[in-house]
């Protein structure tokens, strides 16, 4: 039997070969977390395995609708199967509230409602801190065509509905989220993971804050509002 190998290891995730199929790779949650860029690094136990499930949730109710992920199935508690997709170098964030960067870089205040949806590109390069980039600068370094910055922003709006549709459901508000994209079969999809790591959940009653700016503003309590949040989605059983 083949051994798998390391492929790639970031900041909350390791990618290893997966030797029956070459199209296909593992993803492996950890339990590390960090902020602004790796200035601030913990280990959360647990936090690993609770992302692994709350990302498989979504990315399965995303493809139920017909948006195309790079998920295949959860392996174990820790892991996923997904595609090998090629990246591409473009992240997305999607604002519905002003937090975060957007009330720092122009100074709004937190919490205020946008009238619709803004979308963000950044450059994805953790050695220069994921500059913001226009659309212009994605098609003069090649990075996309036109018509495929057209359709990850649909994408981006899609997926940005639905998961705030399921999260009000829960009495969970999206602020705001990432998303990275990539090629598979010469088609767009969506890679990653979807989770309190990479999306701003309030609490639509109290507005607390349930992701992780518990850790980027030393309020506590990460464990326990990734819990939450997994509970309200149906998605906590006995594994975690």
């Amino acid at each position: 039997m083949r051994e798998r190998r390391k492929i790639y290891e970031g900041k909350a995730k390791i990618l290893f070969s997966f030797p029956d199929n070459p199209n296909l790779v593992t993803q492996h949650f950890k339990d590390d977390v960090t902020a602004y860029n790796n200035q601030k690094h913990s280990v959360i136990p647990g936090k690993g395995v609770i992302n692994n499930y709350i990302s498989a949730f979504f990315m399965q109710n995303l493809q139920n609708v017909g948006i195309k992920t790079h998920f295949v199935k959860v392996l174990n508690m820790r892991e996923q199967l997904v595609k090998k997709a090629e990246l591409i170098p473009i992240e997305l964030v999607v604002r519905n509230i002003v937090a975060g960067g957007l009330a720092k870089r122009l100074g709004l205040e937190e919490g205020m409602i946008l009238d619709a949806p803004l979308i963000e590109t950044y450059y994805k390069s953790d050695s220069l801190g994921d500059p913001m980039v226009t659309d212009d600068h994605i098609l003069s370094f090649d990075w996309l065509r036109q018509s495929e910055i057209e359709e990850i922003k649909v994408m981006a709006w899609r997926i940005n509905d639905f998961l705030s549709g399921a999260l009000s459901s829960a009495g969970i508000t999206l602020v705001d989220l990432k998303l990275e994209f990539g090629f598979y079969d010469d088609q767009i999809i969506l890679i990653d993971e979807i989770s309190p790591d990479t999306c701003r959940f309030w609490d639509t009653g109290t507005k607390e804050k349930m992701d992780k700016d518990r850790f980027r503003r030393d309020l506590g309590g990460v464990s326990k509002y990734y819990r939450e949040v997994a509970r309200r989605l149906g998605i906590l059983n006995g594994s975690f």
